[in-house]
C-alpha cells in the first residue's frame, strides 16, 4: 500500500476586511496574462480593462478596479470578474509599471476600494 499524496493549498487572501464587496464583469483587453489582484485601468476608447500603468495616455493610467481571478487573454479578449468596492490587502496587489501603492490607494478610494 502506497502513501497518499499530500498537497498544500495556499489561498490568495485578497480581501482585508468586512466592507461590502461589489463585483462585476469586466472585458479584459487581449494580449495580457494578469494575476488575481491586478490593479486595472479602463481604456477610454474601447472600455476594455488593462493593467494600470502610470505612463499610459489612453485613460488606463487611472486605477478603477481590481481583477478578482487570474486571466490569460493572449488568445483574445475575455470577460472576468472585477472588484468595484471592498477592502483589499496592498501586499496582494499587482501594480503596473510606474504605479505606486500610495497612488493606487489614493485613486481607488473614491471608488470605495480601500487598500490596507
Amino acid at each position: 500500500m502506497s502513501n497518499p499524496e499530500r498537497k498544500t493549498y495556499q489561498p490568495s487572501h485578497l480581501s482585508a476586511g468586512d466592507f461590502p464587496i461589489a463585483m462585476d464583469t469586466g472585458f479584459i483587453a487581449a494580449g495580457q496574462t494578469l494575476p488575481r489582484g491586478a490593479v486595472l485601468g479602463q481604456v477610454t476608447s474601447s472600455k476594455e480593462f488593462v493593467l494600470c500603468k502610470a505612463a499610459a495616455e489612453d485613460g488606463s493610467q487611472v486605477p478603477t478596479a481590481i481583477l478578482d481571478e487570474d486571466v490569460d487573454t493572449t488568445g483574445g479578449a475575455k470577460s472576468a470578474p472585477i472588484r468595484l468596492t471592498g477592502q483589499v490587502l496592498g501586499s496582494q496587489l499587482h501594480l503596473g509599471e510606474g504605479l505606486t501603492l500610495a497612488a493606487a490607494k489614493a485613486a481607488l478610494r473614491p471608488f470605495c476600494i480601500f487598500i490596507r
